[in-house]
């Protein structure tokens, strides 16, 4: 149990680290990860904002973080909540894997959301 949450712990750190490294990059160089959709169809794709709304969420500014991508903002808590609880079960050794394999019901749903949310968001503003 204790290597697991060592494991843990150590890939949760260098996520936290990748991740400020990042912002960093951006907030001071205006250096981002372009959305190659976007570019080329002047489209936005389901994930365009998701590095603002991180931003904002880190200002504690909850409401220009929903306007940046209102489905994520509206999924992160259940997708932090999933990861968390994965990891859970992985450090209780529950489970043998840290993330387990998610059902494909789940995919197909989610596939569906995001298809919709896509037509959606070009078609009206949000």
């Amino acid at each position: 149990m204790k290597k697991r949450l060592i494991k843990i712990i150590l890939l949760n750190t260098l996520i936290v680290i990748i991740s400020l490294i990042y912002y960093f990059i951006n907030k001071y160089f205006y250096i981002g990860i372009p959305c190659l959709f976007y570019q080329i169809t002047g489209l936005k794709c389901p994930g365009c904002g998701i590095t603002r709304l991180i931003f904002s969420l880190i200002k504690l500014d909850f409401r220009q973080a929903f306007f940046y991508n209102p489905l994520v903002f509206i999924l992160l808590p259940f997708i932090v909540f999933y990861i968390i609880y994965q990891e859970y079960l992985y450090i209780t050794k529950k489970e043998d894997k840290i993330i387990k394999k998610i059902p494909s019901y789940i995919y197909y749903v989610l596939i569906i959301i995001l298809i919709i949310y896509a037509i959606l968001r070009n078609i009206f503003v949000f």
